[in-house]
């Protein structure tokens, strides 16, 4: 990133406010990087042992899977969903809440007696990949998050600061070589008078 600036101490005292306040901002925001960061990898963990319990849920009812062409699915319908938002590292990400089902009335006589265990696995199921569903949608943000964050990162400690530094660095110079240079004209002004004045003098004494 190109600093725009101008020779002159007005432009010089901006980029140095400029540069602390980015030299304040960068541990915070590598604080929160830090933080995304742990955040995500808590969570992938989260999801991967949400897959595998989901897995294992199906698994654990094979048994049961020539007889679900028999069982009504339309019996189990999800009711309500409640949902949240928290702060993490200062993302919001929405939260799951109770999961709630309405089972259709069904007979008793006419349906098989594993009905209820069909209704409970649907139910477990359901929870399961609507969680997992969540989980997946949080991991998203705080990614996302995280990944910007980087970026922010990487502006302000390989683009921005260094560029802020640079160009103090050349105003900085060229006011010095500005001053020395008029010391040093000030000096060879001086001389020359200093020189004029004697040589008036010494005509004047020379025409008593």
């Amino acid at each position: 990133m190109a600093v725009k600036f101008q020779y002159n101490k007005t432009s010089l005292q901006q980029l140095e406010k400029q540069l602390k306040v980015r030299q304040r901002t960068l541990p915070i925001i590598k604080n929160k990087e830090s933080a995304l960061r742990l955040e995500v990898k808590r969570c992938k963990t989260e999801v991967t042992q949400l897959e595998k319990e989901l897995e294992k849920q199906i698994q654990a009812y094979e048994y049961m899977f020539k007889l679900w062409n028999e069982f009504d699915a339309s019996l189990v319908r999800v009711e309500d969903v409640q949902l949240d938002v928290k702060k993490i590292a200062g993302v919001r990400v929405p939260v799951l809440g109770d999961v709630t089902f309405s089972v259709k009335p069904f007979s008793l006589f006419n349906s098989p007696k594993w009905y209820y265990d069909g209704i409970n696995l649907l139910q477990g199921l359901a929870t399961t990949a609507i969680n997992c569903e969540f989980l997946q949608e949080k991991l998203s943000l705080l990614e996302h998050a995280r990944k910007k964050t980087t970026q922010k990162v990487n502006l302000f400690e390989k683009v921005q600061i260094p560029g802020y530094v640079d160009a103090i660095r050349k105003i900085k110079r060229f006011l010095e070589d500005e001053e020395n240079l008029s010391k040093s004209s000030q000096k060879i002004l001086k001389t020359i008078l200093e020189k004029r004045e004697e040589e008036e003098e010494a005509r004047k004494e020379g025409s008593v």
